[in-house]
This record gives structure tokens, sequence and C-alpha cells, in this order.
């Protein structure tokens, strides 16, 4: 890694910091032991940093549910006040999800904070949104998510960020891919998305895709059977608490709100008490 332009050079500051939502919290990658139950994709690239070249440090101020707003208001000057070497982000997703979001508006705010992050000098590495399609219920916001995933493509080359097209990962309409909930993705799901971010910052790493026989075909009376599982476990709470103006991060802090020292043999379990 001593000759990969995106990345420090050898006893420079090796810090990566996290930034955004339930995407790169972690959520649908459970893990009892870790920091609000999960690990994530972001876990993992920064054990794959740490693998291939030791020192490097790993703060991840994501939490679930934050709109772009509370992103900009609540970790981004965390965020530069660690001096990071390397920046992502990904955020707008929930704000996509709100009817009433001025979408020119978001986008204009998301391009303030990218340009506040590569101002910093670090990497910086961007996202688009998948195309999940979860139901014919929200495709009246495709078109949205499509102008979004747009600007992140131009926002990006106008900062020389790292663009990680998640938009174009095929892989991912697998629904083995997607946790339960049918929005965030399963723990394979996230696996193969550290690949994806590893492989763009040129870091070495072992992290293969799932190779799975073709998912079967359901019958009518099993598909049935799973739309309304959904529907109560994951649509209706998900409304009752739009109505109630709640989220399921309210109560959270982020995973790792300070950089720690990334063991190179272990992961970030071994940071943890037996």
């Amino acid at each position: 890694m001593a000759d990969n332009p995106l990345l420090p050079e050898p006893g420079g500051r090796r810090v990566f910091v996290a930034l955004g939502d339930s995407f790169t919290e972690g959520v649908g990658d459970r893990s009892r032991r870790l920091p609000n139950g999960v690990r994530g994709w972001a876990d993992r690239v920064a054990e794959r940093l740490a693998k291939a070249e030791p020192g490097w440090e790993y703060a991840n101020l994501a939490i679930r549910s934050k709109r772009l707003r509370h992103i900009i208001a609540e970790q981004l000057e965390p965020a530069l006040a660690m001096e990071p070497a390397l920046i992502t982000l990904y955020a707008g997703g929930n704000d996509i999800l709100d009817l009433g979001t001025d979408i020119q508006a978001l986008l204009k705010d998301y391009e303030f904070l990218v340009a506040r992050l590569a101002a910093s000098g670090a990497t910086v590495v961007l996202f688009t949104g998948f195309d999940v399609r979860v139901s014919p219920l929200l495709e009246p916001l495709k078109k949205r998510n499509a102008v979004y995933n747009r600007r992140v493509r131009e926002v990006a080359a106008r900062y020389e960020a790292v663009l990680v097209d998640y938009w174009c990962f095929d892989a991912f309409y697998d629904p083995r891919m997607w946790d339960s909930d049918r929005l965030h993705m399963s723990k394979a799901g996230h696996k193969y998305l550290a690949g994806q971010v590893l492989d763009h910052l040129g870091v070495p790493h072992k992290i293969k895709s799932k190779d799975w026989e073709p998912p079967a075909k359901l019958g009518l009376r099993e598909w049935e059977r799973r739309q309304r599982r959904w529907i109560r476990d994951w649509v209706l709470p998900l409304f009752g608490r739009k109505l109630r103006g709640v989220t399921l991060g309210d109560q959270l802090g982020p995973r790792w709100p300070e950089p720690v020292r990334v063991p190179r043999k272990g992961g970030l379990k071994k940071l943890l008490p037996e």
C-alpha cells in the first residue's frame, strides 16, 4: 500500500472515519458483542486496512435514521477534528424516503458537505444509492433516487472523490443480499460491499462473493405469506414511527465515536472486554 496514491505514505497519520446513517452504521449485519449490535462493511474495511498496513485508527460516527442535516450538524466537525486520511460518506437516503423532501435543496447541502470533507485533504469515498425493489408503493421514489445518483456522480468527479457506484452492482438483485426489512443489506451484502470499497482503494483482501445457487421460486401462497409478514414486522412499525416523529436512532450514539487503533489480528472485537 506504500505506493497507493489514495492512502497515506508510511509514517503518516492513518485515520479512517465513516460518516452517515444505517448503511454505514452496519444495520443488517448483526453482531451481539460489537457496539449497537452490528458490524457492517465499514468495520470490515477498517480491519483489512490494518492487516495491509498496521497503525490504522478507525471511527464510525454513523447512526441509523439520520438525515443529511443531522450528519452535517452532528458528524462533520467531529470528523474533521480527527484529521482523517480516509473518509467515507453515504448520506441522503433517508431524506429521499421522506415525501416532503426538496431534492434540489438536499443535493445542494450534500455538495456543501462533500466540499468540506474534500478540503481536508483526505481521500473521500462516496456512494450512489441502490434501486431497492421493495414494493410498487415506492416506485415514485425511483425518479428521485436517479436524480440523487446523477448528482453524486457529478460531485464525486468535481471533488476528485472515489465513487463506489452501488447502483450498478448486479449482485444486489439477489434477495439474499438484503436483510428481512428489505431496505438494509444482510451480512452477505455488507461483506460484498466491503470488498468493493477495498477494491476501489487498491487494498488487498480475501473477501469473496457468495457462490449461491439461484434462489428458489416462490409459490403464490408463500409469496403472500412473506408479504404479510413483511408489512406486519417492518412497514407498519415504520409508518408508526413516522407518525410519532421518532426514529430507531434516537437513543443511539456512534458505534466508534473516537478513533480506535485497529488490531492487526483478531479485528475490532479484540478491543471489547471478554
